[in-house]
C-alpha cells in the first residue's frame, strides 16, 4: 500500500515511521508537510491512501480529485471527521477511517493544565520570575475546591475531566443530549439543561463533537447567563465557540476568562511559525491582547502516548482495510 500523508510534522515522521516498522506494516509512506485541499489533492495521484489531520480540506472538490487520482481510503489520524465531506466520500466509493479514541487521558489532563493556568496566573507569575521579579501583586487566584465544574458532553473524555475536576473538590454537572446516568450516578454528576450549565457552572469544559446543533454552542447568549467570574475551557472544537462574541464577552466582562486549545478558524495559523508575520486575523490578535485568555496551539493530543495510539490505529485502520476486512473505526 501506498500512503500520502499531509500536514505533516516532525513528531508525525517519528511515530509512524516507528509504528510502520515495529508493526511489521512496511507501507510506502510518503510525508508532506502541506496540507490536503483542492490545489494539492492531484499530488495523490498513485497512492492508495491519503492520512490526512483535523486542518486538512476534504471537501466534494477535493474527494473527486482523490477519485481521479485512485485513491480508495481516507485515514483521518484524529477523532474529528467534520473537515470530511462523508456523502462525497461514500458517493465517490471512497472509504474513510479515523480514529475514535488515542488518549482521552491526554486531552483532558491538558484541559486541566488550561485550566489551573487560568486561574492561578502561572503564564504570568513565570514570565515574572525569569527577569527576577518575584512581586505577586495582581496574581491573586481562587481555590478550586467547592466550585461548581461543568462538563459539556459526556463522552470518554468528558467524563475524564469530571474525574480530573472532582479530584479538585469540585461538584459535577454536566449537559449531553444522549445522558449517560450510569456514570452519572458512578461519579456523583448530575445531569442538568443546557441552559443550567451555563447558568451554574464556575467552570465550563467542553466536550461535545462539532455538529450542525453544537456550532456556536457558545454564543453571546450563553455567555450572558454565566457568571462574571466563570471561565471556559475548550479543547474540543474551535466552532463550538463563536469567537467574535467571545471577543465581546472578555470585553464586557460577562466571563471571567478561557482556556483554549482550539479556535474556530485555526487553519491557517496552528502549527506554524506567525511570529514575523503580519496576522491577518483581527479577531484572533484580539484575543491574544487579553490577560484572562491563554491560548495553545491545538496541542492537546501531544504526548508520546497519545502519537503511539494515533499510528499503531491508522496504521491498522490501513491493513484492514487492505485485507477487505471489517472497518471497526470507519466513518459513514
Amino acid at each position: 500500500m501506498k500512503v500520502a500523508f499531509f500536514d505533516t510534522r516532525s513528531y508525525d515522521k517519528a511515530s509512524f515511521t516507528k509504528a510502520n516498522t515495529d508493526g511489521g506494516f512496511n507501507y510506502e509512506i510518503d510525508f508532506r508537510d502541506f496540507k490536503l485541499n483542492e490545489n494539492t489533492a492531484l499530488t495523490a495521484q498513485g497512492y492508495d491512501v491519503v492520512c490526512v489531520f483535523v486542518n486538512d480540506v476534504v471537501n466534494a472538490d477535493v474527494i473527486a480529485e482523490l477519485k481521479k487520482c485512485g485513491v480508495k481510503l481516507i485515514a483521518l489520524r484524529c477523532a474529528g471527521f467534520n473537515n470530511v465531506d462523508l456523502k462525497a466520500a461514500s458517493a465517490a466509493g471512497i472509504k474513510v477511517v479515523r480514529v475514535p479514541a488515542y488518549s482521552p487521558y491526554a486531552v483532558a489532563e491538558h484541559g486541566a493544565a488550561l485550566l489551573l493556568s487560568l486561574t492561578r496566573h502561572i503564564p504570568q507569575a513565570y514570565l515574572r520570575t525569569k527577569t527576577a521579579n518575584f512581586n505577586i501583586d495582581g496574581l491573586t487566584g481562587r481555590d478550586l475546591h467547592g466550585l461548581t465544574g461543568g462538563i459539556l458532553g459526556t463522552g470518554k473524555i468528558g467524563q475524564i475531566m469530571a474525574g480530573i475536576l472532582k479530584g479538585f473538590g469540585m461538584k459535577i454537572i454536566a449537559y449531553d443530549p444522549y445522558p449517560n446516568e450510569k456514570w452519572a450516578n458512578e461519579t456523583g454528576a448530575t445531569y442538568v439543561s443546557k441552559d443550567e450549565i451555563f447558568q451554574q457552572s464556575d467552570v465550563l469544559s467542553l466536550h461535545c463533537p462539532l455538529t450542525e446543533e453544537t456550532k456556536h454552542i457558545v454564543n453571546h447568549d450563553t455567555m450572558k447567563m454565566m457568571k462574571h467570574d466563570a471561565v471556559i475551557i475548550n479543547t474540543g472544537r474551535g466552532a463550538l465557540i463563536d469567537s467574535k462574541a467571545l471577543v465581546h464577552a472578555l470585553k464586557h466582562g460577562h466571563i471571567g476568562g478561557i482556556g483554549m486549545d482550539v479556535y474556530e478558524e485555526e487553519s491557517k495559523y496552528f502549527f506554524s511559525d506567525w511570529s514575523t508575520d503580519i496576522m491577518t486575523d483581527d479577531v484572533l490578535a484580539r484575543l491574544l491582547t487579553f490577560p484572562n485568555v491563554i491560548i495553545t496551539g491545538h496541542q492537546a493530543f501531544l504526548t508520546t502516548n497519545a502519537l503511539k495510539n494515533l499510528a499503531d490505529t491508522t496504521l491498522e485502520n490501513i491493513r484492514a482495510f487492505a485485507a477487505g476486512e471489517e472497518l471497526v473505526n470507519e466513518v459513514k
